[in-house]
């Protein structure tokens, strides 16, 4: 049985529908994405399975629990990192856990979790002392901080540097390992590529796809595409007639350009070498869950 269940979900604010039709389940123990460009109603979408805020229609069942009618008991077993959330400057990290345990009956040690996010050192630091990456980190410890079974984090790594938002999808890998289901939304393909078992494209208020990343990326049709430049000249038709191979191209300077299936890469300088032809200069673009989101839903992933 799935640990968070959505069906037809839909939520207008006034004449804007925020959510049209969502359906999606997640298993316990996945990282389930939820993608898609800014106003795809991500956020709409898991504020209502966390209670936040009361869908127009649609069920939502999260670990048995009807988040309008259990809200108490939902908070028990959900933890929430929002898109949007600040602490006072003045507080420090130490108190801003222990005041956050204090709200779940001190569940988990406040000093046993500031380590676990990587906040050791910064334990006396003061909120507005800290840096993008450290408040993060903060926030999702004070989503962990009820010892709960399901962790939405929303929009976690926006406005991060590229080493702050490696060393927080480790953490987000850390949180899985333990056997917390996360539910990351996320407009960052990459991210989601990266982390997700499974990813809900949400486009337009509804779900537009949901599979693996490598699922997607296959049923999108995105290809591999191989450029180099060979040692002799290439006979186009018998590049042409592999496996997988879509087009080929050859430039006024010798240089071919390959697309195809995912792995072509490998068909073609096999080939290739069995007729004794060495390739330099070798670039491959492989495909990606940004591709392919464009490919499903006409729309690129970070459009705003």
């Amino acid at each position: 049985m799935p640990i968070i269940e959505v069906t037809h979900l839909a939520k207008r604010y006034g004449e804007h529908v925020a959510v049209r039709d969502v359906s999606f389940s997640v298993a316990e123990g996945e990282i389930f994405g939820i993608v898609g460009r800014n106003g795809a109603g991500k956020t709409t979408t898991v504020e209502c399975v966390a209670g936040l805020r009361r869908p127009d229609s649609g069920t939502i069942v999260v670990d048995g629990l009807d988040p309008r009618e259990d809200r108490a008991e939902l908070t028990r077993r959900l933890g929430v990192q929002l898109q949007s959330s600040a602490l006072p400057d003045r507080i420090t990290v130490r108190e801003a856990v222990r005041m956050f345990a204090s709200f779940h009956g001190h569940r988990v040690s406040a000093d046993a979790l500031i380590e676990q996010v990587g906040l050791g050192e910064k334990r006396d630091a003061r909120y507005g002392r800290l840096s993008g990456g450290q408040k993060q980190r903060l926030s999702i410890a004070l989503a962990l901080v009820g010892a709960p079974r399901v962790a939405i984090l929303d929009e976690l790594t926006t406005g991060l540097d590229p080493q702050a938002r490696r060393d927080t999808w480790e953490l987000i890998e850390q949180i899985r390992d333990q056997g917390i289901t996360v539910v990351l939304v996320t407009h960052f393909m990459e991210e989601a590529e990266r982390l997700c078992d499974r990813v809900a494209l949400i486009h337009g208020g509804v779900v537009a796809a949901l599979d693996t990343p490598a699922g997607l990326i296959r049923r999108a049709g995105v290809g591999e595409r191989v450029t180099f430049t060979p040692s002799a000249p290439v006979d186009r038709d018998v590049l042409s007639g592999l496996d997988g191979v879509r087009e080929v191209v050859v430039d006024r300077r010798g240089r071919v350009v390959v697309t195809g299936d995912v792995d072509v890469t490998g068909t073609v300088v096999a080939e290739l070498a069995g007729a004794g032809v060495r390739v330099t200069d070798l670039r491959v673009e492989r495909p990606t869950l940004d591709a392919a989101f464009l490919a499903l839903t006409g729309a690129p992933a970070e459009a705003a």
